[in-house]
């Protein structure tokens, strides 16, 4: 399964999606609160793999620009404070 969420990750930084990638590492992080709470049954396989996969997500995260550095690349010449409501 892993396999499947680096090619899923690898989409998602493809085309910019932070919130798509978000959205999956929250879903994972779900999943492994939900299997750790489970008692009378070994879930540390599944486990490691859901965790395996978080870095996965994490690392694609990662790999997208940060919004704030974006944020000034659409207003040339352009400074921060400048970006900022009037009376600040």
């Amino acid at each position: 399964m892993t396999e499947a969420i680096e090619l899923i990750v690898e989409g998602y930084a493809r085309l910019g999606d932070r919130r798509a990638l978000e959205d999956l590492r929250m879903h994972r992080r779900r999943l492994a609160v939900d299997l750790k709470a489970m008692t009378g049954f070994d879930c540390s396989g599944s486990i490691q793999q859901i965790e395996d996969e978080i870095a996965v997500v994490e690392a694609g995260l990662m790999s997208l620009p940060d919004i704030a550095a974006d944020a000034g690349s659409e207003f040339p010449g352009a400074s921060h404070s400048a970006l900022l409501p009037l009376g600040k």
